[in-house]
């Protein structure tokens, strides 16, 4: 079942193309990876997906009742405990005040955050915090979550950790866009791999097909670590 779609969509920034006739639909239990070269537009795709860049072309929301959440790189935490930060997500997601201690609650002991709810959020590790913002976003019980590098920069621990949770997001039913620049991680995680280039999307596969099947030679320099930058 579509979530959404998007249909020739472009964004610019000044004189600078971040997309161009981008087509993308979302469906109901996808994990899907977004990959490409630095620049190549895949945070660009998130935020147009997420409905936060002015665009060209049609971004169509089929199904008016999901909820959408965001994760940034760097998840922005208030200067509150953990456990506040989680009560004021859900007071701002509208849920129910009888319900919101037994959803923090559980979002805790999710990101095996609960020894920590105490401490200022800003205190935690750069992990932690990671976690605390996939735990606010989980809290929320959104259809349709949006990644954007959720590992980068982490420790190989944190990222276990990190991947573990969005596993079990994905196993529970939850729909996934995550962009990354770990092709392993890709490989673990997702059902379906978008390939950006210059703006444009070259390949959309299930993950599978994706890394066995033979590329264009750009996406095949990708992939082997020779084309880092999208020039």
């Amino acid at each position: 079942m579509p979530l959404l779609a998007l249909e020739a969509v472009g964004v610019r920034f000044g004189s600078v193309a971040a997309l161009r006739g981008v087509a993308l639909t979302v469906h109901r239990g996808d994990f899907i990876a977004l990959i490409g070269a630095n620049g190549s537009g895949k945070t660009t795709l998130l935020q147009a997906l997420h409905g936060l860049v002015p665009h060209t072309g049609t971004r169509r929301v089929e199904d008016r009742g999901a909820r959408q959440v965001m994760v940034f790189q760097r998840p922005f935490v208030l200067r509150l405990s953990v456990w506040n930060n989680l009560r004021l997500a859900l007071w701002l997601a509208r849920v129910p005040a009888a319900e919101r201690g037994e959803r923090a609650t559980q979002a805790l002991h999710r990101a095996g955050l609960t020894a920590l709810r105490d401490r200022p959020a800003r205190a935690l590790s750069g992990g932690q915090q990671q976690r605390l913002a996939l735990a606010r976003a989980w809290a929320v019980r959104p259809d349709v979550l949006f990644l954007d590098e959720p590992t980068a920069n982490l420790d190989p621990s944190a990222k276990k950790e990190i991947e573990a949770m969005l596993a079990t997001f994905a196993h529970e039913g939850m729909t996934l866009v995550m962009s990354t620049h770990n092709l392993g991680q890709a490989k673990r995680l997702a059902t379906r791999v978008v390939y950006l280039d210059q703006g444009m999307i070259k390949a959309d596969l299930p993950t599978e097909r994706f890394f066995h099947e033979h590329l264009d030679e750009r996406a095949e320099l990708f992939l082997k670590g020779d084309l880092k930058w999208d020039e």
